[in-house]
């Protein structure tokens, strides 16, 4: 995996005009709609997700 993933779009706007942020690690900026927001990983679920036909529920 990479040191820094990127998001493909603004959380906010949807748009695809990102770009990294001097604020540190995870910060991004979005030039459409000028915000900033930050990306962090919170780690692994304890309980997996399980597929069926049906859409999947969580168990």
């Amino acid at each position: 995996m990479s040191e820094r993933a990127a998001p493909f779009y603004c959380p906010y706007c949807g748009d695809e005009d990102l770009r990294p942020s001097e604020e540190g690690h995870g910060a991004w900026e979005c030039g459409a709609c000028n915000r900033a927001f930050r990306l962090k990983f919170l780690g692994l679920l304890a309980q997996g997700i399980e597929r069926s036909d049906t859409g999947g529920d969580r168990i």
